[in-house]
């Protein structure tokens, strides 16, 4: 049997709408590496909100976070390991936009830190960090971010992507986050997962059709256009499914990744 790459999204595709990988998903992507194939995630969260999840399964695999401005292993030495930075100057240059563009909070991060420009709009369980203080306000950042996470309303949402997208044009991407939050996340111009999955791929001599990929969002789309088979959730996008291979018969409160992997893989 051919070793499987499976790269899965966490959140509307590994995750249910609790934010929770269910018992019988868990089960199914254990027995997937069980049968010796690989199971990596590929998420547009940082590595602190997605830490819990790559040891609820039992991961040694490398991992993607920022939606592939950080590919690594984590807790481990590793030599394909490459993390991709903006310019500080980006956030102090939107931080400084923030009435205009009806932002309600600009957060920059990397592996390690986390600076947000307001603590009013700060939900410790959201950003899984209980330990945020004053010092940790936008303004005494002073290393280049990974990512830029900036929230905002849904009406706004398409409006600041543009904005942004057309004044640093050359330097950023614009990223949706996925979830009931109307979170735009910025990353280095160029960074998609489908890139990092390849490094990963490269990492464990996958070719290219041997890696299997599931998602639900925008942020997937050159992912599941890259792998050998790329499987859309039933609750993805519309424009998701038009690149995807397959799509899942049963959403992500279904298990719809997990049963559809179960027969996939024939596990």
């Amino acid at each position: 049997m051919t070793k499987k790459l499976i790269a899965i999204d966490l959140d509307g595709t590994t995750l249910n709408s609790q934010s929770l990988i269910s018992p019988r998903t868990a089960e199914v992507l254990n027995k997937a590496t069980a049968a010796g194939h690989y199971v990596s995630i590929a998420t547009g969260r940082p590595f602190r909100m997605s830490d819990h999840f790559y040891q609820q399964l039992k991961l040694e695999t490398p991992m993607v976070n920022f939606n592939g401005g950080l590919v690594h292993k984590p807790r481990q030495t590793w030599e394909y390991e490459r993390e991709i930075s903006l310019s500080k100057e980006i956030a102090f240059e939107i931080l400084a936009q923030k009435e205009a563009l009806n932002l309600d909070f600009v957060a920059a991060e990397n592996r390690k830190t986390f600076y947000i420009d307001t603590l009013e709009q700060f939900e410790g369980m959201f950003f899984a960090s209980e330990n945020v203080s004053e010092a940790n306000l936008l303004r005494n950042l002073t290393s280049n971010p990974t990512s830029l996470l900036i929230k905002t309303k849904h009406e706004f949402a398409a409006n600041v992507a543009s904005s942004l997208q057309s004044q640093f044009d050359n330097e950023i991407d614009v990223r949706t986050w996925g979830g009931p939050n109307a979170i735009l996340e910025i990353v280095p111009k160029g960074v998609q997962k489908a890139m990092a999955v390849s490094v990963i791929a490269d990492s464990l001599k996958i070719k290219t059709k041997d890696v299997v990929a599931f998602g639900d969002e925008h942020n997937d789309l050159e992912l599941l256009q890259y792998a050998g088979w790329g499987v859309a959730m039933k609750n993805g996008t519309e424009q998701l499914k038009g690149v995807a291979n397959d799509v899942t018969t049963q959403n992500n409160n279904e298990d719809g990744l997990a049963n559809y992997l179960e027969k996939y893989l024939s596990l």
